[in-house]
């Protein structure tokens, strides 16, 4: 009742999970991925021990397809199984039991493995495959929304939607470089999940991406007074410790500390900043 891709970035720093369902919080049950390590997705009638097994043979160098198999074999509710895989090098691997609803099915590749049941048909897994291969040039979480979404235009779940999630895992990727999620999105009961989840995903990057060095601005002459005045605007004068200090408590209560830099400003911080001072 579920399709679903696990990935690897092209340069392995990246492990994530795109999955939408007929289902309620599919997200809470499905994903489940390690940095350094591997991604993987249990669905169908899930086997929600297979996530903590799988991360367990994948850190000991368990290829995905022999960790498939080896929990696969191991499970006499296998039958009726939906899983997939991916490691840190590698194909991904995937399976379908023979008694998951039709349609039912599923298709891995070097770093990739994509994979569904009562779906409106294989096409599905096939769009899902398509656009994860052909949209290299995406960051990867966008790519991984860029595969859901075809796999959703494609016919998705036959039942209808209900639930998308994302899990994006980076060693140090997450919040300050504190912990390791880079991307943790649910979206647990909604009429259109997938527009949601990128709805979710805009915001995510917005507050939580890292600036852009190539694209950060000097904080000196017009531009230094310009943030002065929209600082004022939304009530945070520039005091006696500087224009720095100002700006820092600002974007700490707009929740976008990550994209701060001392003496310059994000394009994204600084439009923000225009549209808070004119409401």
């Amino acid at each position: 009742m579920t399709f679903s891709l696990v990935a690897r970035s092209a340069d392995g720093r990246l492990f994530g999970v795109a999955v939408a369902s007929r289902f309620l919080a599919a997200g809470a049950l499905v994903p489940a991925a390690e940095a350094l390590v591997g991604a993987v997705a249990t669905q169908a009638h899930a086997n929600l021990a297979y996530r903590a097994q799988a991360l367990a043979l994948l850190r000991t160098g368990v290829s995905a397809v022999d960790a498939v198999a080896g929990l696969v074999a191991a499970d006499p509710g296998r039958d009726d199984r939906q899983f997939a895989v991916v490691g840190a090098t590698g194909d991904g691997a995937t399976w379908t039991g023979p008694r998951c609803h039709p349609w039912a099915g599923g298709q891995a590749g070097d770093g990739w493995a994509a994979q569904g049941n009562i779906l409106t048909g294989p096409q599905v897994i096939d769009a899902l495959r398509d656009a994860w291969l052909a949209r290299e040039e995406l960051p990867f979480p966008q790519r991984l929304l860029a595969a859901l979404t075809a796999g959703d235009q494609a016919g998705g779940d036959r039942r209808g939607r209900q639930s998308a999630a994302m899990l994006v895992v980076q060693r140090h990727g997450g919040y300050a470089g504190t912990g390791d999620e880079l991307v943790d999105l649910r979206v647990d009961d909604h009429v259109d999940p997938v527009s949601e989840l990128r709805r979710l995903l805009g915001i995510h990057h917005m507050l939580f991406g890292r600036p852009d060095p190539a694209t950060l601005r000097d904080l000196t002459g017009p531009l230094a007074a310009e943030v002065a005045e929209l600082l004022a605007a939304t009530g945070h004068p520039v005091g006696p410790a500087g224009l720095d200090e100002a700006l820092a408590a600002w974007t700490g209560l707009e929740n976008l500390e990550e994209r701060f830099v001392p003496g310059r400003i994000d394009p994204i911080v600084l439009e923000h900043l225009r549209r808070c001072a004119a409401r």
